[in-house]
């Protein structure tokens, strides 16, 4: 008998376990790079992709440079991210200081300056101690978060987003879903004045969205605006890339239009149908990761589930549109109040709810910065990054610069409209079927989908090997305490 109950635990091993996954975003190069770390060298991972590799990150060209036109950094907390890049080699890109200001439609409503104490003194005097409350509130969710990777070291994984909030930070966390940022940060004695002048231009350069929107998304996003931020030496797809060379994952660019689910021997098997300018195919697996968007208008929500009772029926919510114009040209500093460009000092603006027709504008660095490498001075063409909900009209183009020489853009389905969807999606779909991106209803950044892939891959194993206490377990600070 035992003898046999471990031939049936090789079995994987020895036949090798079939897994698909389908995007090849960072949350789909990380979960194939999890699952190989877990299920060992015999898993064989086929990773579909209907675009380019990296997904939200990406790069456009200009002017024989690379530039970042997705995700462009990452908090210094983004401890899965730090592990990729040590584990691929890579390295963080040179800082290239630059102040910051934000912009309130007809002048700066606050602007940094090179001096800490002088911009604390700032904070103050216009808005009293709301900016502690603020960092307070932030670093109090943080710390909660942070749990996360210590369950996951311990093997531990949720199957649905409530569960995995609420070993966190319990019914705190669920509800911070349900509450709008401005309504809890009231709460805690921030002012109203505060909120619409910078929490509200945070959320509007991360999200797109405003103070409305749920407060676990926008606490996140708020702590991303107060660590220190890094980025990757040749763009931060590099990570994307080089995890899935690393797993020696099979990427077949193709478009994935439907699950079936078959059933062999008591066990599950999925039908994965596929596209591309070959024909159609299918092929079978053991195990399924949806590592793109389900949402009403997204093209990949072409992708159907068929054979699966109760039917999975996971298209709910919208996405919030994200413009990208990368602008090779003279700022229009006048238009910010500064007729001299000589003078102007910003290299990153934010902005409150007016102007509405842009979010951020930013003096790009390259992916790859030499050492001689010195930002561009603003009388001087350079490459600004413009964020926008709606693609530029050729007179807002006018009003923000003086002339330009080119503009590409990138237009992203970049994060959840929340608000749009009533519940919390589930990461299993099915036994062995998972839906990675569910946690970007949540809150929804890089890191995030890291935690995601981890967690889909410990949910995927211990399902497997039928480990049912690493899942959905409650009262697990006290566990990882006792197991330590």
């Amino acid at each position: 008998l035992l003898s046999l109950s471990c031939s049936v635990s090789l079995l994987p091993y020895l036949l090798g376990l079939l897994t698909a996954v389908v995007g090849a975003g960072i949350g789909g190069s990380a979960v194939a790079h999890f699952l190989q770390q877990h299920f060992g060298p015999r898993v064989q991972i086929d990773v579909y992709e209907k675009g380019t590799v990296g997904g939200r990150l990406a790069t456009i060209s200009v002017n024989k440079q690379h530039y970042e036109s997705g995700a462009a950094s990452f908090h210094s907390l983004s401890l899965h991210m730090q592990d990729f890049v040590k584990l691929l080699g890579l390295r963080h890109r040179r800082e290239v200081v630059g102040r910051s200001a934000i912009f309130g439609g007809e002048h700066f409503v606050l602007e940094e300056t090179d001096w800490y104490l002088l911009n604390l003194f700032r904070l103050w005097w216009h808005y009293g101690i709301s900016f502690l409350r603020l960092q307070m509130w932030v670093e109090e969710v943080m710390e909660k978060f942070m749990r996360i990777y210590k369950y996951q070291a311990h093997g531990y994984a949720f199957s649905g987003v409530e569960e995995l909030l609420y070993s966190l930070g319990e019914s705190t966390f669920v509800n911070m879903t349900q509450h709008s940022v401005a309504e809890s940060l009231l709460q805690v004695g921030v002012t109203q004045r505060f909120i619409d002048d910078v929490v509200s231009a945070v959320l509007r350069a991360s999200y797109g969205q405003s103070a409305a929107m749920p407060a676990f998304a926008g606490a996140m996003s708020l702590a991303g605006a107060q660590g220190s931020l890094w980025s990757v030496e040749g763009g931060n797809k590099l990570v994307c890339s080089g995890l899935l060379k690393l797993t020696k994952a099979n990427v077949i660019h193709a478009t994935v239009t439907s699950v079936t689910l078959h059933s062999t021997e008591g066990k599950a098997l999925y039908q994965v149908a596929y596209e591309n300018e070959v024909g159609n195919s299918s092929d079978f697996y053991d195990i399924v990761v949806i590592a793109t968007p389900l949402h009403l208008d997204n093209s990949s929500s072409n992708l159907t589930f068929a054979g699966f009772h109760p039917p999975i029926d996971d298209l709910q919510g919208s996405f919030q549109p994200t413009v990208v114009s990368l602008v090779h040209g003279y700022l229009n500093s006048s238009y910010f109040g500064f007729p001299d460009p000589k003078l102007f000092p910003f290299a990153n603006i934010l902005t409150t709810d007016f102007p509405s027709f842009f979010c951020t504008l930013d003096n790009m660095c390259p992916v790859n910065i030499s050492a001689s490498f010195r930002r561009k001075q603003p009388q001087e063409a350079a490459v600004w990054r413009v964020q926008s909900p709606k693609p530029l009209f050729r007179t807002q183009l006018k009003t923000l610069f003086r002339s330009y020489y080119s503009v590409q853009t990138a237009e992203w389905q970049a994060h959840p409209l929340y608000g749009s969807r009533p519940t919390l999606p589930r990461f299993a779909l099915h036994d062995q079927l998972f839906y990675l991106n569910a946690l970007e209803w949540a809150a929804s950044s890089v890191e995030v989908m890291a935690v995601a892939a981890k967690n889909v891959a410990l949910l995927a194993y211990n399902r497997w090997y039928q480990d049912l206490d690493k899942i959905d377990q409650k009262d697990l600070m006290h566990k990882v305490k006792t197991e330590l």
